[in-house]
């Protein structure tokens, strides 16, 4: 834009992955709270077929006042307007369309979840593009969204993890005795794609009967399947921020029915499933803590990342259950809840994250 100083933020969202609506919701909630007097948000949407498109001004405006009363899923953006592309724009991006610069961004904020957003592959195409952007890079990313290798990387730096196997496709079908995968670990059993996000895939194992279908089920969102012992005890999360020196937020504490907190009752309710911050004792909350930012040093963490923990209070012990390197920003997710409780506000916590983008982006320039 002509004459304007602002910095001009391409939020990208949606995306081909079994977590597009979250995305999309998500990315609204960032739209609606980039001050407006240092940021001109560029809103670009990716179809689940893998097109860019620019959203319209005046469809994003209209959506800047957040209705009452509705679930977090519902409010959201929707991929609409023209085809674009993405080229290096010699500092920051070119958004073309039909062959004409329409757009320029100096930072991305890429806010797809789960597969082809969070897993290294987008950050591949910006890493190429040449392009400040938000959160971890392409390693950090990709081991951060493989539970399987997640997990290793966090048992490498003594972050304790719950028992847990896991198996691909290939092996899993060629086995004679398929309970015989989960010997050695005690039901219930968490069952989970070892790419997905957002609970999607997940299923909650209490008879060995119920295996193989929930196996089966995880197979549908990704070729790995991971199986992890239950821990009876309560859902804990803390948020991190920076770079070389991370810093943890406040603890929050998720409420849960049915045994875990499930996609239903992330997205599709309208009540706050959050509490924060979490009652604990001192110890625990500062053991929380310490381990976040050890989880996010285990996988190259930079910018963010929320880390769940699974607390037993009965055995006063915590395991990390796993690390977001892009956790949602939505009305009911945790990360910007533990923020503000934390005295960052969610316009503040944007402000920290776009300079550690550019922060990031120098840095490897300079090593160029």
């Amino acid at each position: 834009m002509t004459g304007d100083a602002r910095i001009r933020v391409g939020v990208l969202f949606g995306g081909p992955s079994a977590e597009h609506a979250v995305s999309c919701s998500s990315a609204l909630a960032v739209v609606r709270a980039l001050p407006r007097d240092r940021y001109a948000p560029v809103v670009v949407g990716v179809t689940r077929e893998g097109d860019f498109r620019l959203v319209p001004d005046d469809v994003v405006e209209g959506l800047m006042t957040p209705p009452d009363g509705v679930r977090a899923i519902d409010d959201h953006l929707e991929v609409v307007g023209p085809l674009v592309e993405l080229r290096p724009g010699r500092p920051g991006v070119a958004v073309l369309a039909d062959g004409d610069p329409v757009a320029h961004l100096d930072v991305v904020f890429p806010l797809l979840h789960g597969p082809f957003g969070e897993d290294g592959v987008l950050q591949g195409l910006l890493e190429f593009l040449g392009v400040p952007y938000v959160g971890g890079g392409i390693a950090a990313s990709a081991v951060g969204m493989d539970k399987v290798a997640m997990k290793r990387a966090f048992l490498a730096e003594d972050v304790p993890v719950t028992p847990h196997v896991w198996a691909d496709e290939v092996r899993w079908r060629g086995m004679a005795d398929p309970l015989a995968l989960v010997d050695g670990l005690e039901y219930p059993l968490f069952v989970k794609p070892a790419n997905m996000g957002s609970s999607i895939g997940i299923t909650r194992v209490v008879d060995p009967s119920d295996l193989v279908a929930a196996v089966d089920r995880a197979l549908e969102y990704d070729p790995v399947v991971i199986v992890e012992q239950g821990v009876t005890g309560r859902e804990i999360e803390c948020g991190v921020l920076g770079g070389f020196e991370p810093e943890a937020s406040c603890v929050g504490e998720v409420t849960v029915s049915g045994g875990w907190f499930d996609y239903d009752q992330k997205y599709l309710g309208t009540l706050d499933p959050m509490i924060v911050p979490a009652v604990l004792p001192a110890h625990v909350e500062a053991r929380t803590r310490e381990l976040s930012v050890a989880a996010f040093r285990a996988v190259g963490g930079w910018g963010l990342a929320r880390v769940d923990f699974l607390y037993d209070e009965a055995a006063d012990r915590l395991y990390v259950n796993e690390l977001n390197t892009m956790p949602g920003f939505t009305a009911h997710s945790m990360y910007p809840k533990v923020w503000q409780a934390s005295g960052v506000s969610y316009q503040d916590l944007l402000d920290r994250l776009i300079a550690l983008a550019f922060e990031r982006h120098a840095r490897k320039r300079g090593m160029s």
